[in-house]
């Protein structure tokens, strides 16, 4: 069985026996910590076995392959995670503006917010950063639909009897 779906199993078991919000609550810790040493180092690179990585940040080899699960969207290229076992060298190189966006996306204050974000973009970059997902997230609709014009639904009235009401 591969390491992926060792994971997909694991979070599906402990959500069913702990809840949710448990397996948040920790998984959150776990992810916390990782990002938290990678970040401190300024390296844009992680590079090893998956087993020696997964020591080297003091998870088991299933919650580090939560860690490149989560991680995957932000990275300069993906990885084919259902091939990832614990013993597979990986060699992953991450887009710091790509995961902070990410991370804004994933309303994960308590990874956006860590302090060592500081050492990687300033504070303007990170704003930038901000605005940039907040643009993206607003919907405009740029055909307008005129109260007189036939309704969009279908129905054949005007706009202004039918949905416009």
């Amino acid at each position: 069985m591969g390491l992926y779906k060792e994971w997909t199993d694991m979070v599906v078991q402990y959500v069913r026996q702990r809840g949710e919000a448990a397996f948040w609550n920790e998984y959150g810790t776990v992810e916390k910590n990782i990002y938290t040493k990678i970040l401190a180092n300024h390296s844009d690179e992680v590079k090893g076995k998956v087993e020696d990585l997964a020591k080297d940040y003091q998870v088991t080899d299933i919650f580090f392959m939560g860690f490149l699960d989560g991680i995957n969207d932000s990275l300069v290229e993906a990885i084919d995670l259902e091939k990832i076992e614990k013993d597979s060298e990986i060699d992953i190189k991450i887009d710091f503006e790509k995961l902070y966006f990410n991370m804004l996306d994933a309303k994960a204050d308590y990874l956006y917010g860590l302090p060592q974000w500081e050492g990687i973009f300033s504070k303007e970059k990170r704003k930038e950063i901000h605005s940039n997902w907040r643009d993206s997230k607003t919907v405009i609709n740029k055909t307008k639909v005129g109260r007189n014009e036939p309704c969009t639904c279908g129905s054949g009235k005007k706009y202004k009897q039918c949905c416009g009401k």
